[in-house]
């Protein structure tokens, strides 16, 4: 997964757990795309507090997931849906009709199971 899209995800999961301040400035990286120099301005503090600060809200949210595997569930969940979307397209494969339902209805067992 790239650095920024792991970051998305980890913050749209994870982000409300952070301080008032950390959420803040962590938005204006990920999402805002603004410059520690920009940030560090803003706030009047310097580009090693921020850089600092971007560092302890990335371990802070890895350290979620690592406890609590929300976005690995999300991404497994989503790839289910993509299998059962491409069982649902009848006009490619080998199965017949009765087997990919089969399958659709295991892979919806699966997936009830992993929420």
């Amino acid at each position: 997964m790239n650095r920024i899209y792991e970051q998305t995800m980890l913050f749209d999961f994870y982000g409300e757990l952070l301080t008032e301040h950390q959420r803040r400035v962590y938005e204006d990286v990920v999402y805002q795309d603004m410059s520690l120099g920009e940030i560090a301005e803003e706030l009047g503090i310097s580009r090693q507090g921020v850089h600092d600060l971007i560092r302890r809200c990335d371990k802070i949210l890895q350290g979620y997931e690592s406890k609590l595997h929300l976005v690995e569930r999300f991404a497994a969940a989503k790839e289910t849906v993509r299998r059962i979307e491409r069982l649902t397209d009848q006009g490619k494969g080998d199965m017949g009709i009765s087997e990919r339902l089969q399958t659709i209805s295991q892979l919806s067992r699966e997936l009830l199971e992993e929420l």
